[in-house]
């Protein structure tokens, strides 16, 4: 678990504030007084801090559970300053196997029938709940390394090969499973064999060998290198063997993660050109849509004005038509307020959590810590209830809803019980396959304890807060007591196909950088370039508002005063479109099989396109 150390001095007292993703901890002590110490994982150790230099000071300690002698040196005011002593235990951590081609089927490393080292085991636990609903499974290797220790190829263990074995081995093999392990928080992959040309004889990598770099006291690199193939025969043994040679490196320890990027594939030029044309849409819509609204409108302003001064028998008698005549009525209360609201609600929470994250993610790498990404969206999503109260509260109100408990309710776990649906059905799958995806019963009651602990209560705050500072009506125009009849229009004028066609330019915006975004979950890509997201999130609202505002002025001109639903649906059917072109990138794009594979990303690329949906359709009301 890595852990973060800051000192903090004041005289002769010192406080040690230890962070990890779990937990924060403070404990002081004076300078040469002996003290015990907790630390986060787990851990029991004793000893004393003295003054080495003004800005750096060395502890000696004896972790109390196999009294081992541990020196550290620390920053005065800093991060810690040395990670690792000559000597100090690497720890070698088995993450999870599975095919290549699917990469959220992932095992337990030891569901195969891989041996262990001999080394004691040391226990893990998830450090954040992300790392949980990811199924991150790091059970330890049981391979002795030492910081800056070279090991010569050594064997740890054999397996012996019954029938059984060997089956899962080749099964295995054939679905060309590749194994994931850490070292440091730095990943590493290692495929499991491979088969001869006429897929008869199937061949087991028994010798890993590792590479490590170290720039100071600090890992900076680790590479694997598969060796020693070994023809699986049945009732035979197979020696597992390992070797570890250290290198200096000139890699910061910052930048140790720049080698996972691909900058060849992120920053190519078709993504260049994709943001560029998406841009120049932008800017044509926004001139198509100034021109031809104002000039309408102009139009439309002279047409009523030239009316007004018409005396009462001419107006009767002139044919009469446009938005003005529904001016009675578009401010009537939409259909199904109730859900129409929680909509509204949670789009605006949708957005909020999308800005947040990008931001977050532009400032800080989250992609160098195991399922930060998801912890911090969980953790804004559930703090920026109160957006989604405040906006559905106050909507709800203004169109004369009377049901505001059941509003808010509806509001607060529209978002989740739709995302916690789908887990629970696909964890069932998931716990079939006995795969490490499978959502372990703690993490969900957690998940539970969140959505009634923290985001009701704070949706029912922001719900209270809308209702009373923006709840009163304030329309322009009074609404007409008898809803006004609605006359016939053209087939395109319909809401149906006003919506259908509402999210083609919106998606046109998006296709591109979709891919890459795809690409960076279902395959092995890590995706980097939020600055790009940023900028498609932004060109997707432009397009979005715009497109939006000529369906709305289409209806409202063919003299249909039902402009909520339309208005929200036309731009919510980029979703739609988005869940199409999934199915394209799953057949033409991917290798994947299965049904818990295929399971999975039906099932969530349709959770994706649904949040995608309402987030849109918020945008436009």
């Amino acid at each position: 678990m890595k852990l973060q150390l800051t000192m903090k001095q004041d005289g002769k007292k010192f406080t040690m504030t230890e962070k990890s993703l779990l937990r924060t901890k403070e404990t002081s002590w004076t300078m040469d007084e002996e003290f015990t110490g907790d630390l986060a994982d787990g851990s029991v150790m004793k000893g004393t801090y003295t003054l080495e230099t003004p800005t750096c000071f060395v502890g000696k300690f004896t972790r109390m559970s196999d009294g081992k002698e541990i020196v550290n040196r620390r920053k005065v005011d800093g991060d810690e300053m040395i990670q690792y002593t000559d000597t100090e235990e690497v720890v070698l951590w088995m993450n999870t196997v599975g095919p290549y081609h699917n990469r959220q089927e992932t095992y337990k490393y030891f569901s195969l029938p891989f041996c262990v080292g001999t080394k004691r085991a040391i226990s893990h636990y998830h450090e954040t709940l992300g790392e949980a609903l990811q199924g991150v499974e790091l059970e330890f290797s049981g391979l002795d390394i030492k910081f800056k220790g070279e090991v010569l190829q050594t064997t740890y263990c054999e397996i012996e090969l019954d029938k059984g074995k060997r089956e899962a081995f080749v099964y295995a093999i054939k679905n060309h499973y590749w194994y994931q392990m850490y070292i440091d928080d730095l990943p590493i992959w290692g495929i499991v064999g491979e088969a001869d040309e006429n897929g008869e004889d199937h061949y087991l990598w028994t010798y890993k060998k590792l590479e490590i770099g170290y720039n100071g006291n600090r890992i900076v690199d680790v590479n694997l290198t598969s060796e020693g193939k070994v023809k699986l025969v049945p009732n035979t043994r197979i020696a597992m063997s390992y070797s570890v040679k250290w290198k200096k490196s000139d890699v910061k320890f910052e930048d140790r993660f720049d080698k996972y990027l691909d900058p060849s594939f992120f920053q190519h030029r078709i993504h260049w050109f994709s943001i560029f044309n998406s841009f120049m849409m932008v800017i044509f819509l926004v001139g198509l849509v100034s021109m031809i609204l104002m000039r309408t409108l102009r139009k439309d302003y002279a047409r009523y004005s030239k009316e007004e001064e018409m005396d009462d028998m001419d107006r009767d008698l002139g044919d009469e038509y446009g938005w003005k005549q529904v001016h009675g009525d578009v401010f009537r209360p939409s259909g199904h307020p109730l859900m129409f609201s929680s909509l509204i609600g949670s789009g605006c929470q949708i957005f909020s959590v999308s800005m947040i994250v990008i931001i977050v993610a532009m400032i800080e790498d989250l992609y160098t810590e195991r399922g930060s990404m998801l912890s911090t969206a969980i953790f804004v999503y559930a703090a920026t209830s109160p957006v989604n109260g405040y906006f559905g509260g106050s909507l709800y109100a203004k169109q004369g809803g009377r049901r505001w408990i059941k509003q808010m309710f509806i509001g607060a776990f529209l978002i989740p019980a739709m995302v916690c649906g789908t887990a629970f059905f696909i964890n069932f799958i998931a716990m079939y396959y006995h795969a490490s995806r499978a959502i372990p019963f703690g993490t969900m009651v957690a998940v539970c304890c969140i959505c009634f602990f923290v985001i009701l209560p704070l949706n029912l705050v922001g719900t209270i807060l809308g209702r009373n500072l923006s709840g009163q009506p304030n329309f322009p125009c009074r609404v007409n007591a008898v809803p006004r009849p609605i006359p016939e229009k053209k087939w395109f004028m319909e809401p149906a196909v006003i919506v259908c066609l509402g999210g083609i330019l919106p998606f046109g915006s998006i296709f591109i950088e979709m891919y890459f975004i795809f690409t960076s979950f279902w395959a092995y890509k890590i995706y980097y370039v939020y600055g790009f997201m940023m900028l498609v999130l932004v060109i997707l609202c432009i397009v979005t508002v715009c497109v939006t505002i000529v369906c709305t002025y289409f209806l409202l001109n063919a003299e249909d005063y039902r402009w909520q639903w339309t208005s929200f649906l036309s731009a919510a059917s980029t979703a739609v479109y988005v869940y199409m072109y999934s199915f394209y990138y799953y057949f033409f794009k991917t290798k994947m099989y299965g049904l818990f594979q295929t399971s999975f990303y039906f099932g969530y690329m349709a959770v994706f396109s649904t949040t995608l949906g309402i987030m849109c359709g918020k945008l436009n009301h």
